[in-house]
This record gives C-alpha cells, structure tokens and sequence, in this order.
C-alpha cells in the first residue's frame, strides 16, 4: 500500500509542478493569440475575399486545406494560409469565399464552423490551469511560513507566587 501512495504522490506532484503549467502556457499561448480574430470571424467581421485552395494536409484525426487568400477590396494577399472551417467537397484549385481577421496561421470560411469554440475552450483552459497553479504555490508558500513559525509557549495555569 506504502507504494502505490508514494506512486499517486509522485504523479500529483508532476501534474501540479509540471502538467499545470505546460497546460497552461499552451492554452495561453496558443489560444489568446487567436481568441480575438476568431470570434471576429464568427460574427461576420474582417476582411472579406477568396480562399484558394493548394493543398490538403491530413493529420491523424483532421485534415485542413492551405493555400492563398485574396481580399475582395484592396486585393490584400495572404499565401499559404490555412481555411479554418473549410467547406465540405473544396479540392485543389477550388476557391471559398473567406475572411481575413488577422489570426496568425489563417483566415476563416464564411460558411462558419465551430473553431471558435475551440480557440475559446483552449484559452479558458489555460487560465483555468494557471489559476489553479498559483493558487496552488500561494498555498504551499503559506503553508511553509506557518510551519516555519515558532509556536507560542503553553499557557500554564499554576499559581503564580
């Protein structure tokens, strides 16, 4: 029993000391840079123009479509870019309309899609995570301080003379 708790212990310790933070610096990073531009996107804001599509890379669970986008007004250019949301059926050659909202790796469909959700669950993750972290050190710190603190004597209740 002695070491399956020392085990349970050691994981703790890792996920707190290590896992928070990397979840948190992930969530942050990856999801604050992109929070703004993609809600942007969902309510029908930035640049209006054409997606179109070079290539197709496919990952292990998703596939996304990169290639060229053009604004309509301006003719403001992005290459190789990633069509968030891409609609179903595009291939090579083919064109979307999209937005520009100034997401760092790409511009959004017009067609609309749930990317929002998960730039949004990914930053709300990574604060959590940080939240926790710093409560979490705020405590142990507390905690080291009361235990460093030498106690008060026992109140003695013999009779003084």
């Amino acid at each position: 029993m002695s070491l399956l708790n020392t085990i349970n212990g050691w994981r703790t310790k890792a996920f707190v000391w290590i896992g928070l933070p990397v979840i948190a610096a992930i969530g942050l990073m990856m999801g604050a840079t992109d929070l703004a531009p993609t809600w942007q996107a969902k309510n029908g804001g930035g640049t209006p123009g054409t997606f179109t599509a070079v290539n197709e890379e496919c990952g292990r669970r998703n596939c996304e479509w990169r290639g060229d986008f053009v604004a309509t007004e301006g003719g403001a250019r992005r290459s190789d870019v990633i069509l968030y949301d891409a609609p179903d059926g595009l291939t090579a050659g083919a064109t979307a309309p999209a937005r520009d909202t100034g997401a760092r790796a790409g511009v959004f469909s017009t067609t609309g899609g749930s990317t929002y959700l998960l730039v949004t669950g990914l930053t709300l993750g990574g604060v959590i995570a940080l939240v926790v972290w710093v409560v979490i050190i705020v405590r142990a710190i507390r905690r080291r301080r009361e235990a460093a603190r030498p106690s008060a004597p026992p109140a003695s209740f013999a009779p003084s003379a």
